[in-house]
């Protein structure tokens, strides 16, 4: 899969804002080349919402595990939950990692949120490009639900 491919199936999503970072934007420099996708059927960027989703093409600071220097190097991150995390890595979101987070085409707890239900796959290739569509679209009904309870008549979130 290609980061292309990746961001048009997310995108094609019904109500996902696919945020994509580049020069002369009003994001911050390191995350230009990214992307995040939230579920926002109005087309903005939710406030106090973390994306469902991302693909980060270089190392963040505190995130540097998954060697994503290397060339033609990109990792997609998907917010799967506990439940989904438990059933693919056979383990708890908090037990601990014994997958090197560098390793490709290999479904990985994020080596930084993985205790938060988050997984991961370094270049998504052909053992691992059905697992990351069904993680997103997953990760995308999780962000959907969280959205249509927020906005139910009468909900109290203070």
């Amino acid at each position: 899969m290609t980061i292309e491919e990746i961001i048009g199936f997310v995108s094609g999503l019904d109500g996902v804002l696919a945020l994509t970072p580049a020069p002369g934007d009003d994001w911050p420099e390191l995350s230009w080349g990214d992307a995040f996708f939230y579920y926002s059927p109005d087309g903005v960027v939710p406030a106090n919402v973390q994306p469902f989703a991302t693909v980060v093409t270089k190392n963040y600071p505190g995130d540097e595990a998954s060697r994503l220097d290397r060339p033609d190097t990109f990792r997609v991150n998907i917010h799967a939950g506990k439940e989904e995390f438990t059933r693919r890595l056979g383990r708890t979101p908090r037990e601990p990692a014994e997958t090197d987070p560098g390793v490709a085409d290999t479904v990985i707890a994020h080596p930084v949120y993985g205790t938060a239900g988050w997984l991961a796959v370094v270049n998504p290739a052909s053992r691992t490009e059905e697992a990351t569509r069904e993680l997103l679209g997953t990760a995308y009904g999780l962000a959907r639900a969280r959205y249509e309870r927020r906005a139910e008549p009468g909900r109290d979130y203070r």
